[in-house]
């Protein structure tokens, strides 16, 4: 019997946890919530984080991710990252192509869910980015547990 995915959030979530559990480094615990997530589902087609630049805070800026090349920069307030940098609320497009103002860093991705992530000062530090190749390939049990996965990455201790 396979898992269901909330079953496989839940598995890679303890698992991402027990790596992290510690670790100081925001890149260490993103690299390593990226690589999980991109090997526990076959349509996490990008898989990364996009970055708060403290050098230029109004731009993300691409960080840890397993995928295809990213865009290198995303003005906050532009395309779904950049909207999700502004609301610091999860948002999920079911087709990307009718998204006003999204940003193609490849043209293969049709949705996609984009998830804030805090740092231990309330902030926003980064926002987690999954696409897909497929239309309509989230729901609310990917924001659930993306959701989930990204409170556990705020201070790399388990729980």
């Amino acid at each position: 019997m396979s898992e269901t995915k909330p079953e496989i959030y839940t598995r890679v979530g303890k698992e991402i946890a027990a790596v992290i559990d510690g670790e100081t480094s925001a890149v260490a615990r993103y690299a390593t919530a990226a690589c999980l997530l991109s090997e526990a589902f076959e349509h996490f087609f990008w898989t990364g984080f996009y970055l708060v630049d403290p050098l230029k805070p109004t731009e993300l800026v691409v960080g840890p991710y397993q995928g295809t090349l990213g865009c290198l920069r995303i003005p906050i307030g532009r395309g779904v990252c950049g909207a999700v940098a502004v609301d610091h609320k999860t948002l999920i497009v079911k087709d990307v192509h009718a998204f006003d103002g999204h940003i193609a860093c490849d043209s293969r991705t049709n949705s996609e869910i984009v998830v804030p992530v805090f740092g231990a000062d309330g902030q926003l530090a980064a926002v987690l980015d999954v696409d897909s190749t497929q239309v309509s390939a989230f729901d609310g049990d990917d924001q659930n547990g993306l959701e989930a996965i990204c409170a556990r990455l705020l201070h790399g201790v388990q729980s």
